[in-house]
């Protein structure tokens, strides 16, 4: 059993998870960051000076007893709350992720599609006598000598 799981852990997709989550992780906080110290403060300054992050709806005082000027003071106190600013700060950073995300993969689909190369010019034909396949370029069938009828696109 243990073989086994070593040979699970160790194939090669196994390992490209794990570091896509890793990275993911990185990237997650990176994503936090900018939305809770650039894009949240600008933003609260806009709407009156409003934080996001201390935006809660006091459902049960705590010890002491509020009111409370942060969330968290009012979770140091054992208040129960419902903390919405950081619900919205999480729905922002989720927009921003996917926003990301989409663009990414919409360049490394635009990328393969440039890689694909368009398909090669065929270089048989067949006779429309004998159904012999002859160079596309013959004007002759090297098989029944038939005169074979020059192509509109050889003519320009």
């Amino acid at each position: 059993m243990l073989k086994e799981f070593k040979q699970f852990a160790l194939r090669g997709n196994v390992v490209d998870m794990a570091i896509g989550i890793v990275v993911g992780a990185a990237f997650g906080t990176i994503v936090n960051s900018l939305v809770e110290d650039v894009i949240m403060p600008p933003i609260g300054l806009l709407l009156g000076g409003v934080d996001f992050a201390n935006l809660f709806i006091l459902l049960k005082a705590g010890s002491p007893p509020g009111p409370y000027g942060t969330l968290a003071n009012a979770q140091a106190a054992g208040a129960v709350t419902i903390s919405y600013g950081v619900f919205i700060n999480a729905v922002i950073s989720f927009l921003i992720v996917a926003l990301v995300m989409f663009l990414l993969i919409r360049v490394i689909n635009r990328m393969q599609e440039q890689d694909e190369e368009a398909p090669a010019e065929p270089k048989t034909k067949e006779c429309p006598y004998c159904l012999s396949t002859i160079p596309i370029q013959a004007t002759r069938c090297a098989y029944c000598t038939s005169e074979l009828p020059v192509e509109k696109s050889k003519l320009n």
